[in-house]
């Protein structure tokens, strides 16, 4: 088999080290193999087989979505935070430099990137640098090299590029590899989930980054997926990755050494294990709205249709974490109309009162209502610390 590139000695501190020069997409015979090619035909039934199931609510099931995105891909790199804590920041409720900012910020990204991808404009390297500009705030990477390519050699795992998995193309072959790339990230005669597949598998050979090369080749697969298929919300695919980060390193080694139908053979499978865990969270929410409109409509006090608390429930999946001013000012109301829903919500075991947090609202403190249920769905699955694989 012939491999996907070329090693090129470096120097590294008065040392010899070889790095790898991934070929250029342009140069590559990229042919699907008869089973690769039936799992792509599957994979592209799954995700418009989910898309179709989005429903009138799109908005609210996107944001929720996207989340799950932002979040498990932040998981993938080990950057955790607990998910209330990650709203938080993401809705600027807080203003802190911590993982919880750090993984609001990879949301926003997805969110530009999103964006960028309903735009006739093609892509450009000053997009990505873009998505990485955002992607780093309140992370501690060095300024100097946020939203830059990197100018010193990288490498992937160990502590240098003597004892590391994968050296990185030098700096200098940056600049063509990254062309490259776009130019075929831009073309439209390739099958968008293949050409999601290797973007992203070559993104991440070229390691164009000094940090955060993991969650922007994946916010690529997702621009990719939007805009060739013109998606709302794209199934999320960090999910499938965190779940299997085996299967995803070992596939992007064996694009590496040439085998790219292994690679969009692992790439299709979580495809369609995005699909499904899309279908299985519009079906949770589906479930849990039935399970609140029962609760608020139960009991001594049953609410006339139009009550203030059940209309909360219907703009409670938008917002996460809820207070009285964001809740009067959605639904018109007066603030005391909207801490008596509140209120009524905490009583029927819907919302949780989180507390007060100083600055929020009007006047020194406003209290915080979440939906535990809610905030399960928005966090995919449980976070906890995994081995980073950025």
């Amino acid at each position: 088999m012939k491999g996907a590139g070329h090693e090129v000695e470096i120097l590294w501190r008065g040392r010899r080290v070889h790095a790898f020069v991934p070929d250029a997409l342009r140069s590559r015979d990229l042919e699907l193999d008869a089973p690769t090619a039936t799992r792509v035909g599957a994979a592209a039934a799954a995700i418009v087989h989910a898309a179709e199931a989005l429903g009138p609510d799109i908005e609210v099931l996107a944001r929720l979505l996207l989340r799950s995105e932002g979040v498990a891909s932040s998981y993938v790199e080990g950057v955790t935070a607990p998910i209330v804590d990650v709203v938080l920041a993401e809705e600027h409720f807080v203003d802190k430099s911590d993982s919880a900012a750090w993984v609001a910020s990879n949301l926003a990204a997805i969110d530009e990137a999103l964006a960028s991808a309903t735009k006739e404009s093609p892509l450009s390297v000053s997009t990505v640098c873009s998505w990485h500009r955002i992607l780093m705030t309140g992370s501690p990477t060095p300024a100097r090299h946020v939203g830059v390519m990197r100018e010193e050699q990288g490498w992937i795992g160990g502590t240098s590029p003597l004892d590391a998995h994968l050296v990185t193309p030098p700096p200098a072959a940056l600049p063509q590899l990254m062309d490259d790339l776009i130019d075929y990230a831009n073309r439209t005669d390739v099958d968008p989930i293949v050409q999601a597949a290797v973007g992203h598998a070559q993104f991440e050979l070229i390691h164009p980054f000094a940090d955060g090369n993991g969650r922007i080749g994946r916010i690529l697969s997702v621009w990719l997926l939007i805009r060739r298929l013109r998606l709302v919300v794209p199934p999320p695919l960090s999910v499938s990755v965190a779940a299997d980060v085996g299967g995803y390193t070992s596939g992007l080694v064996l694009f590496r050494i040439g085998d790219h139908n292994a690679w969009i053979r692992w790439f299709c499978d979580a495809v369609v294990a995005g699909g499904n865990t899309q279908q299985a969270l519009i079906s949770s929410v589906e479930r849990m709205q039935e399970r609140w409109q029962a609760k608020v409509k139960s009991g001594e006090r049953k609410l006339r249709s139009d009550a203030t608390a059940l209309r909360t429930l219907e703009v409670l999946p938008r917002h996460l974490i809820l207070t009285s001013k964001v809740l009067a000012d959605e639904l018109k109301v007066t603030r005391k109309t909207a801490i008596a829903a509140l209120q009524r919500l905490v009583d029927a075991g819907i919302l949780r009162d989180y507390g007060s947090l100083e600055g929020i609202g009007r006047g020194p403190r406003s209290r915080l209502y979440v939906s535990p249920e809610l905030l399960g769905l928005a966090g995919s699955r449980p976070l906890s610390r995994v081995t980073s694989v950025e």
